[in-house]
């Protein structure tokens, strides 16, 4: 009788439960992909109990909206500059890394008697980690400021720009082609559309700026989004993945002046939408046909900490690292998320052997549990390393962690001065976007120095309001630093009423 109320009503309880759910998980150092994956399997229709949705199919365009969401913002992150700057020997371990996990992913696929098209989808499935779990364990095991992050940043880095690349050449699998004509037509189509949208991106910078470059940020938003969806399903509409497009109109406005402006408004549209996606991807699943394929799944999972920590020790060679870095980078890749599960759901949706689905929801669960555990106590599994793969370096300093928090924190000391610099760099998702400076209260002994914004640096003032990309000069007493860097992990977390709501940084 109230369809509009029944669908504003399993929508909002699957925004709540999927929030819900999570924050039960995350406090223990679970991420939240598989813990939304979680909540549609348990409030699906294939599962015992209360149904929220009867029909996937309720959802399916809010998910969809998801999908487009998720790759227009990792399209948006990627940085052509970050790519250049990485250099030969970066591109190398990139290189290995793709080149033994897609590798051993087709191997393992056809071992494992998937059909062609299945062990070309499994292969991307096991064999592209996730950049936003791979950023946040970054973030939370105090790593940023590691030598070897930069590598573990390449890496994913270049995997972005291989992935438009590969859901290119998957496109006869994903479009039912029948043929070797009909293959060939499907990959030189999602190719064709992939170099129009590049010279768009090389060539028409300048125009698309124009189209975004207001300072209104309610039509920036509505353009983006008008941008990333039409393209997208052009994209469909043409019969490549509406992936693709939404991952290259993400390039092109990355390379715009607008895109950290982006960055910071698409950011809360794709955690919402994205929560949907894996909802819905979740709701797919009939647990009972987990078991027929656990077998693959735990041999799948423990191919990859092989093939990862191999990638791992190469790259490390390749940058003179020793065993704990190499343990930092083969662990700190290994876990899989976003990429297998679009992935999965484009090959069922495709038409493929439905076993993909549930196989990358088993794969991703197993490694969302032993991949943030790894990198918990990389440090002692470098131990099981041979010395004779990756001899210790000499004379190298004991690092100092960074603050685990979703900016970018370093410390250098001030001798003459008797004190310490704090350099704090707000990134999409904090909470200390919008806070006014004198709501940040600072203990007593620290001070708000310097803040640099879009290219300009100036002192603040207590009605100075924190941004997203923003970068702020901390100066403490050394001996207050470590409650000055608790109460900015606070408010990071839970904003300025952090105190009122018992965070206390620790």
């Amino acid at each position: 009788m109230h369809p509009g109320a029944d669908a504003l009503l399993v929508l909002g309880g699957a925004f709540l439960v999927c929030g819900l759910l999570a924050r039960t998980g995350v406090p223990i150092g679970l991420p939240t992909i598989p813990l939304f994956m979680l909540a549609g399997v348990l409030l699906g229709p294939h599962t015992p109990g209360f149904d929220l949705v009867a029909d996937p199919a309720e959802l399916e365009l809010v998910g969809r909206l998801g999908l487009v969401f998720l790759l227009f913002y990792l399209g948006l992150e990627f940085s052509l500059d970050q790519l250049a700057s990485g250099g030969r020997r970066l591109g190398a371990a990139a290189g290995l890394y793709l080149t033994l996990n897609i590798g051993a992913g087709i191997a393992l696929g056809l071992g494992l008697g998937w059909g062609v098209s299945e062990a070309f989808v499994f292969a991307g499935i096991v064999g592209i980690s996730s950049s936003a779990i791979v950023t946040k364990l970054l973030v939370e095991n105090r790593r940023l400021g590691n030598p070897e992050t930069r590598v573990i940043l390449g890496i994913v880095v270049i995997e972005d720009l291989f992935l438009a690349l590969y859901l290119a050449l998957l496109q006869p699998a994903l479009g039912g082609a029948t043929g070797p004509l009909e293959a060939g037509v499907g990959i030189a189509t999602a190719f064709a559309f992939l170099l129009v949208l590049s010279v768009v991106a090389r060539r028409g910078t300048r125009w698309v700026s124009r189209l975004v470059g207001t300072k209104d940020e309610e039509i920036v938003v509505v353009l983006a989004l008008g941008l990333a969806i039409s393209t997208a399903g052009l994209g469909e509409r043409l019969g490549v993945s509406d992936a693709i497009g939404a991952f290259m109109i993400g390039l092109i406005l990355a390379a715009t002046p607008t895109a950290a402006r982006l960055r910071s408004l698409t950011h809360p549209l794709r955690d919402g939408f994205g929560a949907i996606f894996f909802f819905h991807f979740g709701l797919t699943i009939d647990i009972g046909d987990v078991v027929p394929v656990l077998p693959q799944v735990l041999l799948a999972a423990a191919t990859t900490v092989l093939v990862c920590v191999t990638a791992g020790v190469l790259a490390a060679r390749l940058h003179g690292f020793g065993r704990t870095e190499a343990a930092n980078i083969g662990l700190t890749v290994l876990t899989r998320g976003e990429f297998s599960l679009v992935l999965a759901s484009l090959a069922v949706g495709a038409g493929l052997d439905p076993r993909i689905g549930v196989f990358a929801a088993g794969y991703v669960l197993v490694l969302a549990v032993l991949g943030p555990a790894a990198v918990s106590v990389s440090a002692r599994l470098a131990r099981f390393l041979p010395r004779r793969l990756l001899p210790a370096t000499a004379g190298r300093p004991e690092r100092r962690g960074a603050v685990p928090l979703d900016m970018d924190v370093g410390t250098s000391s001030l001798h003459e001065l008797g004190t310490a610099l704090l350099h704090v760099r707000v990134l999409p998702g904090s909470r200390l976007h919008g806070v006014y400076m004198n709501d940040l209260r600072l203990p007593e002994g620290a001070t708000p120095g310097l803040l640099a914004r879009d290219g300009a640096t100036f002192a603040v003032a207590p009605n100075t309001r924190l941004q997203t990309h923003d970068v702020l000069l901390v100066f403490t007493d050394p001996a207050q630093q470590p409650a000055t860097e608790k109460r900015i992990l606070a408010v990071h977390r839970s904003g300025r009423l952090a105190a009122w709501l018992g965070d206390t940084g620790s």
